[in-house]
């Protein structure tokens, strides 16, 4: 007796133990004013949870989910700095050059501003011209656009021109009636609410009123308090119309041209919580739709999650190496990402894990990528794709002196005796040293120059001051790694200089060609893709048709082999721009005239003749600076792209577009006859 006294006691202990956690999730439901759909799904759960044991599995479940669905912030949001001038001010002080970067937000942030400054308009429709006056009077007041007409007539004539958010219109009134207005606005837009008020309102008439679309009916006489309350509720609906769903913007470049620390900056612009998921190499669907609620350690998925961590609605979520998602059995998160990054879909985001709507309209979602080619295109279509194609000699030694030496100093301890890099040192690690699109190797050798002052003011204890000139350069950092491999080459027959595009950003490749006795076979080495290894067949049947053309003995084929080859064989290579330069080569090779060395060219080559558009032509201009080269050839079709690029990328550059081989072949050959 004694033994089940005790164990009727400790249940009773439990029992009070569960009441006493269910009140407190109840309390929680109040106080986190879920959205209805959402408070109706937790209050059915507790109701669940206190018909279930305290040691049943689906207690603990329960118990986790509603801890997790009371402390989203389902309400809560960080205001915007609309500020322009603030904007720019912090995009210029932490970023040099970028302009058209700079330029989105501006847009982003003014269309922003716009929308917020925008108003409900209103429609007031009666023949008392007292009742017209003091709804007008008390609408206009509370901060709403007021158009005020006499009857139903004049309303119907201006629903035929204007758009309103709602209409106040009387019920009884001479020759056109307020059904036949709320008729007409609906007809006209679907989402416009209608509030009737009338003296007679009956029941047939009201429920008639409200089968034809009304929102409400309101008595007369009047009572102005209760317009006005009613008014805002039936608005409150159609608060979106003044907000701006956040853009969802995607930065392709190279590696380090800065398109983290960007997201960074435009986060402290806006004032909004910096949230990065990292996605290369992610192969599980529930990292984005998060786990069903099956097992005690289920999650939401990774943005869920970190909002949840974040505290506000409206974050800036950056996506990082979206190029890089990976793909199993255990589903494709490039396609859950379609909900999230779709504005149609993603204000009603159905995460496993909650099962319930989350609102991700109001996030400011910006995607990272190298490069766009394995980004699925439903995927790639729901983004904003703005380019950051790497950076010039000019704009390296800017930022490297105003940002990346201070930093340096900084992190090697330096700041109290700090070292000078004049501009001819930054300029020789600059060419010398360094040979990328962004800035991380560069960095990376400002960084290593400052560890060694580091070592030589210990070893020296001098307070003076190190000034760093070229040779004090080559002096810390060794002899030199790169060399302009055009400019300071011969030129050679059968070897064409071509512009390619890669992940680390624009890059020269070389297009070798030789001519041997065989068996009539086209040879391809480089470790090609399928779709160079088709360009140069297609430039192989281009030359062989034009072998009058370009006085080329008809035969050159019959009893020989063409061997083709694209050094750095470790390196796969494959894309549709090397059509051009491999045609360039061959001709070069069987007239036996050099190729010009200062040239670099191109564009894809159709049987015909007809030299097709290309993508990354920044970037490969970029490329064609680092190299020395003074004359690049482009498709015709790629000139628009020209007044995207900054004039002093293209300063030193000779730029010629062309859409026929034949009409610039004088222009990549030399005249003598080797």
């Amino acid at each position: 007796m004694g033994l089940f006294g005790n164990w009727q006691g400790h249940e009773d202990r439990e029992d009070g133990e569960r009441l006493l956690e269910i009140a407190d999730l109840r309390e929680s439901v109040d106080v986190a004013k879920l959205p209805a759909l959402v408070e109706k799904v937790a209050l059915k759960e507790i109701e669940r949870l206190v018909k279930t044991s305290s040691s049943a599995t689906e207690y603990t479940i329960g118990i986790n989910y509603l801890e997790y669905l009371t402390s989203l912030p389902w309400n809560f949001t960080t205001e915007d700095n609309l500020d322009l001038a603030h904007a720019l001010h912090i995009l210029n002080e932490e970023h040099y050059g970028l302009e058209n970067i700079k330029e989105r937000i501006l847009e982003y942030l003014a269309v922003r501003k716009l929308k917020l400054a925008g108003r409900h308009k209103v429609l007031v429709v009666d023949d008392e011209k007292v009742a017209r006056r003091n709804m007008e009077h008390v609408l206009t007041k509370d901060g709403y656009d007021v158009t005020t007409v006499a009857g139903g007539v004049e309303a119907l004539k201006l629903l035929d021109t204007q758009r309103f958010d709602l209409i106040v219109t009387d019920l009884k009134m001479a020759a056109v009636d307020g059904m036949e207005v709320l008729e007409k606005a609906k007809s006209a837009d679907h989402t416009v609410e209608v509030i009737m008020v009338s003296g007679y309102a009956t029941t047939p008439t009201t429920v008639e009123a409200m089968k034809k679309g009304s929102y409400y009916f309101l008595a007369k006489p009047l009572q102005l308090e209760e317009l006005r309350t009613t008014v805002r509720t039936a608005l409150q609906n159609k608060k979106t119309r003044f907000g701006v769903k956040g853009p969802i913007l995607c930065f392709v470049g190279p590696p380090g041209t800065g398109k983290t620390s960007l997201q960074k900056s435009i986060a402290r612009c806006l004032g909004r919580k910096f949230i990065r998921i990292s996605l290369g190499g992610m192969k599980d669907e529930a990292e984005i739709r998060g786990h069903r609620r099956s097992y005690v350690g289920a999650l939401p998925g990774r943005i869920i999650q970190e909002i949840r961590r974040a505290g506000s609605k409206n974050p800036l979520v950056m996506l990082d190496e979206i190029d890089k998602i990976g793909q199993d059995f255990k589903g494709d998160p490039a396609s859950a990402l379609l909900e999230v990054l779709d504005h149609t879909q993603n204000s009603h985001f159905i995460d496993h894990y909650l099962d319930v709507p989350f609102d991700l309209s109001q996030v400011m979602f910006i995607a990272t990528a190298n490069t766009t080619d394995p980004i699925p295109a439903p995927l790639l279509d729901r983004m904003e794709i703005i380019y950051l194609s790497g950076y010039t000699e000019e704009e390296k030694e800017q930022i490297a002196e105003n940002f990346l030496v201070p930093r340096g100093i900084e992190e090697a301890g330096l700041t109290d005796n700090p070292p000078e890099l004049t501009p001819p040192a930054l300029r020789k690690i600059i060419r010398d040293y360094t040979r990328e699109a962004g800035l991380r190797g560069l960095q990376g050798q400002i960084a290593a120059i400052c560890r060694k002052l580091a070592r030589k003011v210990l070893d020296s204890e001098s307070k003076n001051p190190f000034s760093i000139t070229p040779t004090e350069v080559e002096h810390l950092l060794g002899p030199r790694r790169y060399f302009f491999e055009v400019a300071e080459e011969r030129e050679m027959v059968g070897v064409s200089t071509g512009l390619a595009l890669t992940e680390s950003g624009g890059q020269i490749i070389f297009v070798e060609a030789i001519i041997m006795k065989g068996k009539e076979q086209l040879i391809m080495t480089g470790s090609l893709g399928g779709i160079m290894k088709e360009s140069a067949q297609a430039a192989l049947s281009y030359v062989r048709s034009k072998a009058a053309f370009f006085n080329i003995p008809e035969d050159f084929f019959e009893g020989h082999d063409i061997h083709i080859h694209i050094p750095a064989g470790a390196i796969p290579k494959d894309g549709p721009s090397a059509g051009l330069t491999i045609a360039v080569s061959l001709i070069s090779l069987l007239t036996r005239r050099p190729v010009k060395r200062d040239v670099a060219m191109t564009g894809e080559l159709t049987l015909s003749g007809r030299i097709l558009p290309v993508g990354g032509v920044k970037g490969k201009i970029l490329a064609a600076r680092r190299a020395g080269i003074t004359r690049v050839i482009l498709p015709l079709r790629n000139e628009a792209d020209l007044y995207d690029i900054p004039e002093n990328v293209t300063r030193d550059i000779e730029i010629i577009v062309t859409d026929e081989i034949e009409k610039i072949i004088d222009l990549a050959l030399t005249e003598r006859i080797m």
